[in-house]
């Protein structure tokens, strides 16, 4: 597919936008004032492979959040702002990678000029975030509500107040609860604006629900080429927000690395627990860490399982309490159901 171009920036050394690959990100949802906590949740994102990492920075006590995230991990990290300008002075000089703030909301002209000036002498990128309940309320009379016009009008209203005053290492986002309203609105910004693209689907839900909103769209704009940066919104652990985000990447073969599993639905020619294998599989891939880009398949029929997989690069297949081991449609051997997975990892492992 045909990527939208994009302005690039860079958040640390991680570029967003202008080619670069679609980054994902996650953020704390420990209180500010628990920096302990904090690091140890940052940890644990870092290590399931996130690569941005944003935290709320409320007040000036929560600036302390970074040096110490930053000590402990090699993320970029992005401190979320609301209305005081001077958190993102101060998060500046702290050493913050990039900053999450809606230059509308923070007063007069002299306070925006001062936060354009020392990020671009830092050289920290800004991300403009709008969504359904920050529209301005005269923006909103004007369309009758939160439409996608609206969202695309508000966003690029912030970034006007950067542009004035030679700023524009800008990222926006423009997020809504309601998928269609998301869309609509990050394709009208995607035409009017050069800049990269964050995108998300806001107050989505639950894990299962959440997930459900957020590959649909997110997915739909990654595969018309829109799209530089991702978050998947969960009300759950935000760890399980990175692998849900690499998933839809990997989906539209967008991901840089790692295996893409597919598996057959079952059905009555079954005669192995395929339902069981494949979940295994799936574990056993995730825990080892592998990078390799292959697709793995998980199929339950013997018979039709090989062709209809044959473009995995590895893949198993279930006969009567014994399983074939195929590589591109082509049967390696046979085995017994109880050693397949771990003889299917073992070929991984050859690859």
């Amino acid at each position: 597919m045909q990527r939208r171009k994009s302005k690039q920036v860079f958040a640390g050394k991680t570029a967003i936008g202008g080619g670069a690959r679609i980054t994902v990100q996650s953020m704390l949802n420990v209180p500010a004032t628990d920096v302990e906590g904090s690091v140890r949740q940052a940890v644990q994102l870092a290590q399931a492979g996130c690569d941005i990492i944003r935290a709320a920075i409320p007040d000036k006590e929560a600036i302390r959040l970074i040096p110490a995230i930053k000590k402990a991990v090699n993320v970029p990290l992005v401190a979320d702002i609301h209305f005081d300008y001077r958190l993102a002075l101060e998060s500046a000089a702290a050493g913050i990678d990039k900053i999450r703030i809606n230059p509308g909301n923070i007063g007069s002209d002299s306070r925006v000029r001062e936060v354009a000036r020392v990020c671009r002498e830092k050289k920290i990128p800004i991300r403009i975030g709008v969504n359904s309940g920050s529209v301005e309320k005269e923006v909103l009379a004007k369309y009758g509500g939160p439409t996608a016009e609206a969202l695309c009008e508000s966003a690029l209203y912030h970034a006007s107040l950067l542009e004035k005053f030679d700023f524009d290492d800008i990222v926006i986002s423009i997020k809504s609860s309601d998928v269609d309203t998301m869309i609509r609105a990050y394709e009208l910004t995607a035409q009017k604006c050069p800049y990269p693209l964050h995108l998300g689907v806001t107050e989505a839900g639950t894990e299962r629900m959440g997930i459900i909103k957020s590959a649909i769209g997110i997915g739909s704009l990654l595969q018309r080429g829109i799209g530089d940066t991702i978050r998947v919104s969960l009300t759950a652990d935000p760890v399980r927000e990175v692998p849900a985000g690499f998933d839809i990447l990997r989906a539209l073969n967008l991901a840089p690395e790692g295996p893409q599993l597919v598996s057959c639905p079952t059905c009555g020619r079954t005669r192995i627990d395929l339902i069981r294998i494949a979940g295994e599989v799936e574990r056993r891939l995730r825990e080892s860490g592998c990078k390799k880009p292959i697709k793995v398949a998980v199929m339950g029929c013997a018979v039709n399982g090989p062709g209809e997989a044959r473009e995995a690069d590895i893949g198993i297949a279930g006969g009567d309490g014994v399983g074939l081991i195929f590589r591109k449609g082509q049967i390696l051997r046979k085995v017994p159901e109880m050693d397949l997975i771990d003889a299917l990892m073992t070929e991984i492992d050859r690859l």
